[in-house]
């Protein structure tokens, strides 16, 4: 057929940009100690900028898993198919080390730049990032148990990407998952009912249902399961070492919002074989082992959906003209857009630092763990709070444009409130972090001497930080309070490292905005004299 138009004033496919030429994180990672992977970035940084990577996403994202629960003959077989784009963005991620590879690289800053990788390669795809956290974040609570570390950690940490049902010590390595939620209790886990009936090998057999199994695929899963010594933690394969299947039945795949390219599966442990991890009746003391990287890597995945977003969006305003000029040019998307680029910095550079101060815990400083404990359970709560609003006002700067599949947009609009959810909703993040300066009242001290670091350098945040510590100081009806009193957390540490770290238009539009009388409850509400060219600079696509 003859064309019927020509088409003009559409921007180009963002594409053949370096994902890690991202200024506040290469400055996070050289400021926090892990320059060195500075030239290993870029590299999986270009290639998460390709075309190839970007079809990646979408195959997997659009051709969702499959289960088959028997084969022709009617044996069960539980098994998730996927499509190849799967397997080639797990490959990329087990061969850069993003999964527990940080374990057994004993140089000063391994897990900072893992957590840099896992920022970068998560800006092509999200749900494949579930198994790869859950793989890092398995190693410390596995711990607990020297023997079962000794037999699995070289086989989790491994980087090779070894897909299939096979006995565990057979392969060339393994992935990991995590099989707590059940019906009834949701994040109250300690009304789990799956009960854990001792052998006299000391091993155990599950019976019980799980809600949500992340990844079911995956070759071990940790467990809760209730034994006679109470709520335990477990390590239960999901082939046994004679290549027959441990009796953990997939019983379906969620239809989820987002996070499609991910199998989530409810299952049905039937006497399934499992090792206790760490001490019997201290299943959640273990496992928060576990939680402490997964939430991390909640804030790292939402902070790397805010770059994709502003990424996108900044694109599309520099190349389409509207009303006589670039987008780009027209100052309310200027003050949009330098708005969104603002949340991404401040999300990043608070990354970092929690990738920072989480290399150094592992590495025994005490003083860092501390901060972790508190700094983590906040920016979880805030960071991941902030991504849907951002996603959806991004999304919306791109117009119709970007309300179609093909942008991307949409994709990650449905992904941005997973990491909301996952490892403990809104409420569960506010009352963690009530619960650690309650346990641990040197974590809050350690908190607030981080955030005084930048005392003297606004008087905003000098007040904010006043209005906080009264708040603090007051703790009555605090659970009702909560999530007011986090946000004033997350914002002051926020903007005190701003204030530190990044150049003053920065960092003064982020105070202005978000502190005192100036904050705001929308995007683009920016006040006057913000120099919003120095803001998007920053957050412009790079080579």
């Amino acid at each position: 057929m003859p064309p019927t138009h020509e088409v003009l004033n559409q921007a180009a496919p963002l594409e053949g940009n370096d994902v890690a030429a991202d200024p506040a994180l290469l400055e996070g990672l050289e400021r926090e100690g892990a320059g060195w992977a500075d030239e290993e970035l870029h590299e999986l940084g270009r290639l998460a900028g390709s075309a190839r990577a970007r079809a990646w996403g979408e195959q997997a994202d659009r051709t969702t898993p499959e289960l088959r629960t028997h084969d022709r003959y009617g044996h069960r077989v539980d098994e998730v198919d996927f499509h190849p784009a799967w397997h080639v963005l797990m490959d990329t991620a087990v061969s850069n080390g993003l999964h527990a590879a940080p374990w057994s690289d004993g140089r000063p800053g391994a897990h900072l730049a893992r957590a840099a990788k896992f920022y970068v390669w998560s800006q092509v795809e999200g749900g494949h990032g579930c198994p790869v956290s859950m793989t890092y974040a398995a190693v410390p609570a596995l711990r607990r148990s020297p023997g079962l570390a000794e037999r699995f950690e070289p086989l989790l940490t491994a980087r090779t990407y070894d897909f299939g049902l096979r006995p565990p010590l057979t392969k060339q390595g393994l992935i990991a998952g995590m099989s707590m939620t059940e019906k009834q209790g949701g994040s109250d886990v300690r009304a789990n009912t799956t009960r854990a009936v001792p052998s006299s090998d000391g091993s155990y057999r599950l019976t019980g249902h799980k809600w949500f199994t992340s990844a079911p695929m995956s070759d071990v899963f940790l467990a809760l399961a209730q034994a006679p010594e109470g709520l335990t933690c477990f390590l239960v394969p999901r082939v046994l070492e004679d290549g027959s299947r441990n009796p953990m039945h997939l019983m379906r795949l969620k239809d989820k919002l987002g996070n499609r390219s991910n199998a989530s599966a409810e299952i049905e442990y039937d006497g399934a074989l499992a090792w206790p991890v760490g001490e019997p009746g201290q299943g959640v003391r273990t496992i928060i082992e576990m939680v402490n990287g997964t939430r991390l890597d909640c804030v790292i995945g939402s902070s790397a959906g805010m770059r994709a977003a502003v990424l996108q969006a900044v694109h599309h305003a520099s190349q389409r003209r509207a009303f006589g000029a670039p987008l780009l040019d027209q100052p309310l998307m200027r003050n949009v857009l330098a708005d969104l680029a603002l949340e991404s910095e401040a999300a990043t550079v608070l990354m970092t630092r929690l990738a920072g101060a989480a290399d150094r815990a592992v590495r025994g400083d005490g003083h860092e763990a501390a901060f972790r404990r508190l700094a983590v359970a906040v920016g979880k709560f805030w960071v991941t709070k902030r991504a849907p609003a951002h996603a959806g006002e991004a999304l919306e700067c791109l117009g119709g444009n970007g309300y179609v599949e093909e942008s991307g947009m949409p994709r990650l609009f449905r992904e941005s409130p997973l990491n909301s959810i996952w490892e403990g909703s809104g409420n569960v993040a506010a009352l963690d972090v009530l619960r650690a300066m309650a346990k641990s009242p040197e974590a809050l001290d350690v908190f607030l001497s981080e955030v005084r670091l930048a005392e003297g350098a606004d008087a905003r945040l000098d007040a904010e930080v006043k209005r906080l510590q009264e708040s603090l100081s007051d703790l009555e009806d605090a659970q009702f309070r909560a999530r007011g009193l986090v946000r004033s957390m997350a914002l002051c540490l926020q903007a005190s490292l701003l204030l530190r770290h990044s150049p003053a238009p920065v960092a003064e539009a982020f105070v202005g905005s978000r502190l005192g009388e100036g904050r705001g409850d929308v995007f683009g509400a920016l006040p006057r004299g913000v120099d919003t060219a120095a803001i998007l600079d920053r957050a412009r696509p790079r080579d």
